[in-house]
Order: C-alpha cells, then sequence, then structure tokens
C-alpha cells in the first residue's frame, strides 16, 4: 500500500506523532487500545503520519513480534488516510535490517531509523549502517539524529553523502542545529522534520516540512493549524498559536520523559492507555498535578 499523505516536499506527511504504545495492566500491549488511539490521532487530531515503536512508543522494551503485529494493526486502522512509519533502528545493524524487512511486509509505508545509540560509531560506521538498513526495502527512509540520547551527532558531512542514497528521504532533527540543518536543505533534496517540540516553530521557519511530534497526542490539531498558517503566510497567527501551547510542550516534555507524560496526558483527557514497561515509571502525583496546570494553562480540555 502506497503512503497516502506523500508528496515531495512532505514524504512522510506534514503533522506525525510518535504514537505511545498502549499497555494493558498487566503489561501485555494492548492492540485494541492501540487502534482506538490510531483512529484519535488521526481523525480527531488531525495527524496525517503516524510513528509507530519509535522511543516515544517504548520500542526498546517491546518485542519483534510485538512490533511487527502492533504495526499491522495501526495500518489496518489508518493505513487508507495517514502514512504509517516504522521505527525499526537499534544499534544493531543486522537486527535492524530484519526490522525493516518485517516492516515492509507488515504494510509500512516508511521507516524512521535511529542513530546507534551506547556504542558510539564513528561517522563512517553511522553511514554504513543507514545505508545498509535503507537498502533492503525500497521504503522511503527518515534519519532520526537525537544525540541527546544516542550519544552521537549525524554529521553535516554524513547527511551529504547520505542524502545521496535513493530511498534516504527525510530527516527528523532533534539535534536542534537548524544553521547545519539548513546548509545540508539547501545543499540535498533531504526534508527536515522537528523532531523537538519546543523547536517547532522554529524549524518551520528555516524550511521544514512538519513535524515529528509527542505533544501531538493532546494538541495535534493546533500543531497541524500552525503549520498550515506558517505556510500560508500568516507568520504572525502561527507565532500566537505557538505561545499558545508552551504550557502544553513544557507539562508534557519538560517533567519527565516524553512518554511518561504522554500517557499521564492522555489518562487526564479521558484516553487512558496504560502504564509504562519498565525501566519506565508512571508519572508522580506531583509531576501530574503540574501536567494537569500546564494543560489547562494551553487550552486543552480535560476529562473531569
Amino acid at each position: 500500500m502506497g503512503s497516502p499523505t506523500r508528496t515531495s516536499e512532505a514524504p512522510f506527511g506534514r503533522m506525525l506523532t510518535a504514537m505511545v504504545t498502549p499497555f494493558t495492566d498487566d503489561g501485555a500491549v494492548d492492540y485494541d487500545n492501540a487502534r482506538r488511539l490510531a483512529a484519535y490521532l488521526v481523525d480527531e487530531q488531525r495527524n496525517d503520519g503516524l510513528v509507530v515503536s519509535g522511543t516515544t512508543g517504548e520500542s526498546p522494551t517491546t518485542s519483534d513480534a510485538e512490533k511487527e503485529r502492533l504495526l499491522r494493526v495501526v495500518v489496518e486502522a489508518v493505513g487508507d488516510r495517514a502514512t504509517v512509519v516504522a521505527g525499526v533502528g537499534t544499534n544493531d545493524t543486522h537486527h535492524s535490517i530484519e526490522l525493516a524487512r518485517q516492516a515492509a511486509r507488515a504494510g509500512a509505508h516508511g521507516l524512521l531509523v535511529v542513530t546507534p545509540y551506547y556504542n558510539k560509531p564513528p561517522q563512517e560506521g553511522l553511514y554504513r549502517h543507514f545505508a545498509a538498513v535503507a537498502g533492503v526495502t525500497g521504503l522511503p527512509v527518515m534519519l532520526y539524529d537525537i544525540p541527546g540520547r544516542s550519544g552521537v551527532p549525524i554529521q553535516t558531512e554524513t547527511l551529504l553523502r547520505l542524502a545521496q542514497h535513493d530511498t534516504i528521504v527525510a530527516v527528523k532533527d532533534a539535534k536542534g542545529d537548524l544553521f547545519a540543518a539548513s546548509l545540508v536543505m539547501t545543499a540535498t533534496d533531504l526534508v527536515f522534520y522537528s523532531g523537538d517540540d519546543v523547536l517547532n516553530l522554529p524549524w518551520l521557519s528555516v524550511g521544514a516540512a512538519g513535524f515529528v511530534s509527542v505533544v501531538g497526542h493532546v494538541v495535534g490539531a493546533e500543531l497541524a493549524r500552525m503549520i498550515e498558517l506558517h505556510r500560508a503566510g500568516d507568520v504572525a497567527q502561527a507565532t500566537a498559536l505557538h505561545r499558545q501551547l508552551l504550557p502544553v510542550v513544557d507539562g508534557v516534555m519538560n517533567r519527565a520523559g516524553g512518554a511518561i507524560m504522554t500517557k499521564a496526558a492522555l489518562k487526564l483527557m479521558g484516553r487512558s492507555v496504560g502504564p509504562m514497561r519498565p525501566p519506565l515509571v508512571e508519572a508522580t502525583e506531583g509531576q501530574i498535578a503540574e501536567l494537569r496546570a500546564c494543560l489547562v494553562a494551553g487550552g486543552v480540555k480535560l476529562a473531569d
């Protein structure tokens, strides 16, 4: 199945959320809840793309079999009206290749491949890793540059080399170097997506196609509107919306991990997606109280 929202300017859509993975109380993946969550994100929060089994989806603690079934469930639920991108990156090139093949069989429209984490490969190792994973399925690939988690940035020279690969078409950037990204965008056809909600609007200003968001679980429709306003040239209104959403971004992204606070936020909105998997833990009462205040300040409607 081809991606329903893909264009050359936005190969994965424009408003994507890195979807949390719902679990039951006993720790199993809740596939029925995942189906409902995907539909909510697309139909109510105006996402035209979803990332499944990214870091926000607690991918380090889900098995390959769980990843495959989860992806199939999401593709079945929303794949006719949103781009479904499978997170397949690990710190093992051979494992990442197998996950890429598995995702292609399961119907993914594209792949998200994170920088190998912990083992801190040199730039030549990054190049070979990404090229190897990108070369096995024919699906479009979004690189995920997040040195805060991986320990290694994808340097500009490496991105320029990777841009020559036929299926590597985009970068989810959580490095925050807008100047370096601008150089890459000027020199190549790589499309950039904001991978850091605190910089969503600045990324649009330098030419990003859209967002791969965490707070999109809560305010995806508003973020989609921000993109529309900016693309239409109404920077003032886009800026006003950016400022309106600042408390939400603060509450979700700056209290604990994004996955932890997203699940807490969804519960406050009456859309519980269950607990975390260890080693992640649920938000504390104090964190939830702060989150509630931030959501209210940002105009989010809560269940109570």
